[in-house]
């Protein structure tokens, strides 16, 4: 066997070998989701809109910062492992001529930041890599960018960097806000935001302005509705919960859930609510005194319930609900968002559904109030949990109170109580005007939640508060009401303070009751399940024995 015919077989091998390895790298690319793609020199001189091209001539140039390829992208790894078998011959040739000694001339390459796109010499560059060269030798042409690329940059951060420039560009938000940061981490991003300015106001102007017009869209864009929502969601601190995220990133999940959410629900949602759905979404493991975290900031400088679900059966006593929430959006400038389940979708267009929508719409408007019904289809406790988590509060007619024993883990209302994160008013006769409110404080999370909600309604309701500690638990100090005390001083609300060895679950409604309160506040369940089946529930209690509204918060 001929000396050259040697060396092309010995390259055939070295180029099956080459394959394999191109297939593991694929593989471990598909399971780490990270990319082992050669770059495009086509994509990327697009997205960075290359310029000012500049010879450089013949240079050695490191391979590891071969990045990409000019219309071969696709037959090579970021490595440079063949990923065609059709290459297999021409990829041996150059190899044994490689090993041979021939002349072969330098590779030509474009350079873009500090990184390089193969012209002519894929070959060339594959099989030095497989031998491990640290340099070739190659003819450079430059072109000028500026934006810093390097060997570790991906695909998608390029992408990305270069939308920004361009959305940057269009816009002039730099201009306007010199240290804006509108970073995204996924491409294709920009485009949704630029949907958002092209609905703004000041786009309807003579086409010769038409760049004047987009500049002062995105500006009306930026402060009166990215502004708000990002604020939000710094102050509530998503990000937490997202981790590698920015707060772009979540304004454009936010505002597309917001609009999904809409449709589905058949009413407007605030971004607010859509952003506090972004920490309370697991509302089942969130832990209690979630909700009072994600509004502190709302509670002082807007109303604490915008927006109220009121399910509704069609049955007579059920209105009683909307009779409180009319009272509560009066005072709040809230939404009512009536739920009214059926069984089937013959049943949405049904004369009970239509007149329990007609009787909602005509009892809002009579009020002066703004409200909407649904009519929606499935179990009444799933659909009232899925439409809490965008609404603040949840108003309840108590027709079925949970009962004792084992029966209690089966309560629909329990349900409810133990799925949503948010507030709960349940009815069990008429409205109330909540001036005197009973508080039962024992220091937990729950309660602490009722203590917030105590404080706001002093404050702008001026709702009197009496605060509630029962001593029975030889665990709980007369010392607990202390922080109470400080909290309701520090927003100057004068409140009343019991202290008593009464049993909570037996003796709240009547201690209610000698206080003329028209009001009940407390955290919702504290012991086990095994607790309250064999020894009771204070909340279960106070539900079946009241006859005033009681506000329960998780």
């Amino acid at each position: 066997m001929s000396d050259n015919l040697y060396k092309f077989q010995a390259a055939i091998q070295d180029f099956q070998n080459a394959r394999q390895r191109a297939s593991i790298q694929e593989a471990l690319a598909r399971v780490t989701g990270k990319s082992n793609a050669l770059l495009s020199y086509e994509d990327v001189a697009k997205k960075l809109k290359l310029r000012n091209r500049t010879e450089r001539g013949i240079q050695n140039i490191p391979l590891a910062a071969i990045v990409g390829s000019v219309g071969r992208y696709t037959d090579f790894t970021r490595t440079f492992l063949p990923l065609q078998n059709s290459d297999r011959d021409r990829w041996a040739r150059v190899k044994a001529a490689m090993e041979g000694h021939i002349g072969l001339p330098p590779i030509e390459v474009y350079k873009v930041g500090e990184v390089y796109f193969v012209v002519d010499g894929n070959h060339r560059v594959s099989i030095a890599r497989q031998e491990n060269f640290e340099t070739i030798e190659a003819h450079v042409v430059e072109f000028k960018t500026d934006m810093k690329l390097t060997p570790e940059t991906n695909l998608d951060d390029l992408i990305v960097k270069a939308e920004y420039i361009d959305f940057l560009e269009k816009t002039g938000l730099a201009e306007i806000h010199p240290t804006i940061d509108l970073s995204v981490t996924a491409p294709g991003q920009y485009g949704k935001l630029m949907e958002q300015i092209d609905v703004c106001p000041y786009l309807f102007e003579d086409e010769k302005q038409q760049g004047a017009a987009l500049r002062d869209a995105a500006a009306y864009w930026y402060d009166t509705m990215y502004i708000p929502l990002a604020e939000a969601i710094r102050d509530r601190g998503l990000l937490r919960w997202f981790p590698n995220r920015t707060i772009t990133d979540l304004y454009i999940w936010i505002s597309e859930n917001r609009s999904a959410l809409e449709k589905e629900l058949g009413w407007e949602i605030q971004s607010e609510a859509a952003a506090t759905d972004l920490i309370l979404k697991r509302s089942v493991t969130s832990e209690s005194g979630s909700w009072r975290k994600a509004r502190t900031i709302t509670r002082y400088t807007e109303n604490l319930f915008n927006d109220i679900l009121i399910p509704l059966s069609g049955n007579e006593e059920c209105w009683d609900a909307l009779e409180q929430g009319i009272l509560i959006a009066k005072h709040e400038n809230a939404k009512l968002h009536g739920l009214h389940i059926v069984e089937t979708i013959d049943d949405i267009a049904s004369p009970n559904a239509l007149g329990v929508k007609l009787r909602f719409d005509q009892t809002c408007m009579e009020a002066g109030v703004e409200g909407t019904l649904a009519i929606d289809i499935g179990d009444v406790t799933k659909k009232i949990i899925e439409r809490a988590i965008v609404n603040d509060l949840i108003i309840l007619k108590l027709l079925n109170p949970p009962s004792k024993g084992l029966a209690v883990l089966n309560s629909p209302f329990r349900a409810i109580l133990e799925r949503s994160s948010r507030p709960l008013v349940t009815i069990p006769n008429g409205a109330s005007q909540f001036k005197r409110a009973l508080l039962a404080y024992d220091g937990s999370d729950r309660s602490r939640e009722a203590l917030f909600i105590a404080a706001y309604l002093a404050e702008i309701w001026k709702t009197e508060v009496i605060v509630f500690t029962s001593l029975e638990d030889a665990s709980i100090t007369a010392e607990v009401q202390n922080y109470a005390q400080r909290y309701l001083e520090i927003h100057e609300v004068q409140a009343e303070f019991i202290l008593s060895k009464q049993n909570t679950s037996n003796h709240l409604h009547h201690i209610a009751s000698e206080h003329d309160a028209d009001l009940i506040l407390m955290g919702s369940h504290g012991r086990s399940k095994l607790q309250q089946v064999f020894i009771g529930s204070a909340v279960d209690t106070t539900l079946r024995e009241s006859h005033i509204p009681t506000l329960i918060c998780r």
